[in-house]
């Protein structure tokens, strides 16, 4: 993949990469609707691929929280067409990289000193390369290291990027103003928290050591002597990430293996500590060569607070569903229900909410669950596409923990159904005695 040599970092420049690349949408439309005098019939297909290409070449360049963004919402697959979904995924995994001198430079400038100076070897060409940062291969004292280097001016650029983003977010999603602006103020929240390698740090450290009894799951050793605010220096763990793993045919028992580890890694994070690996995506995760699973990234992490917490969970309980008063009053508490809603109000959007948390609860329903379950799924994505549709919708409900939340546990469903993993889902289950406190 070719070497990016530099990466607008001011306002003006990344403002005018945005512009470039509206234009470039705009040609898109003009192109697909001169097609489509003469072929009433044309489909969106091409018109969404142009489009997914050029928004996703110009998110790569910036990197930062454009591509971020983009990132996320490859993962909610019911959201954008596959277009878009197909080519934000590269995201996940493998962005374009920065080139050797500027990495010398961004990492000098950042630790005082060039990287080969620190390390016994240094690897300039990157060995991934994502959204945030990129990581670089180092030896020191014998011990492989991932040497992971924020890219320039991304810290400083969250705002600005994600105004820019804004007219992207309302053609391609259909966002209302408000739904827009609670969505924005939790991804920047949690995003100046990601762009924080310090941060990062002392969470990885916390939630690996809180997790380390867990079967199956491993971690990286985090060195913060050699770390810094822009620089998180880790063990280089070897393995594969999930879309190469599945190329080599995993037994079924291996891929069930895989899933109770992930399935335990969240829940357990949910369920006991109240905050939770909210980022995942597959370009997170290794499966090692002696079968297990390793966490590789900490960057978002999402806490759980007792007033989402409670209410949230209780409706995974059939007791509280199935009484429609503990029900409404839950959907109340997060805000799901207005105080503003007439009756017939009420009752619609609790038979909608209803029907949504009782696919989300299906997995927690009974003891073991199969995610290989085309028929689930199929539901889940028609569920979310009507409810896309409808006009009821087209207004923000729910409290802003919803945003993460949701995508960490869709997020989890996906990658188990691509994993087409069976597993135990009575382990680390919801605590509910408190659930009206």
């Amino acid at each position: 993949m070719k070497e990016q040599e530099s990466i607008p970092v001011t306002k003006v420049a990344r403002s005018a990469k945005f512009v470039k690349t509206g234009i470039q949408i705009g040609g898109n439309y003009i192109k697909h609707y001169s097609k489509k005098i003469f072929n009433p019939e044309l489909s969106r297909d091409e018109l969404n691929e142009d489009n997914a290409a050029d928004i996703y070449n110009s998110l790569s360049e910036l990197k930062g929280s454009a591509l971020k963004i983009a990132q996320m919402l490859s993962m909610d697959k019911n959201v954008l067409p596959r277009a878009y979904v197909d080519k934000f995924s590269l995201s996940q995994y493998n962005a374009p990289p920065l080139s050797g001198p500027l990495i010398v430079r961004t990492f000098t400038k950042l630790f005082g000193k060039a990287p080969d100076l620190i390390f016994d070897k240094f690897n300039l060409r990157s060995e991934n390369a994502a959204s945030i940062g990129q990581v670089h291969k180092a030896v020191l004292n014998g011990k492989e290291l991932a040497v992971k280097i924020q890219y320039p001016g991304v810290g400083d650029s969250i705002s600005s990027d994600i105004k820019m983003v804004k007219p992207i977010a309302f053609r391609l999603l259909g966002m209302s103003e408000k739904e827009f602006t609670v969505y924005v103020k939790e991804v920047e929240e949690r995003l100046l928290e990601e762009t924080d390698y310090e941060l990062e740090v002392q969470r990885s450290i916390e939630i690996s050591q809180a997790c380390s009894s867990l079967e199956n799951v491993v971690f990286p050793t985090y060195y913060p002597a050699l770390s810094g605010h822009r620089v998180i220096t880790m063990d280089w763990m070897n393995g594969l990430h999930l879309k190469e793993f599945l190329q080599t045919d995993p037994s079924q028992a291996l891929r069930n293996k895989i899933g109770q580890a992930l399935w335990d890694f969240y829940n357990f994070q949910q369920h006991e500590l109240r905050k939770v690996h909210a980022d995942p995506h597959p370009g997170n995760f290794l499966i090692t060569p002696d079968e297990r699973l390793a966490i590789i990234d900490f960057g978002c992490i999402k806490q759980l607070p007792d007033d989402f917490y409670y209410p949230f969970f209780s409706l995974v309980s059939a007791d509280v569903l199935a009484d429609k008063a503990k029900t409404i009053d839950a959907f109340r508490k997060l805000e799901m229900i207005w105080p503003t809603d007439t009756p017939q109000q009420v009752e619609f959007y609790y038979k909608a909410y209803k029907e949504m948390i009782e696919l989300f609860a299906k997995p927690y329903a009974s003891e073991t669950f199969d995610f290989s379950k085309e028929e689930y799924f199929d539901r889940l994505y028609a569920y979310g596409d009507q409810i896309a549709r409808m006009p009821e919708f087209k207004q923000a409900r729910g409290v802003k923990h919803f945003i993460y939340i949701n995508r960490t546990n869709f997020g989890l469903y996906n990658i188990l159904h691509d994993l087409r993993a069976q597993v135990k889902t009575d382990k680390y289950k919801p605590h509910l005695q408190a659930a009206n406190p």
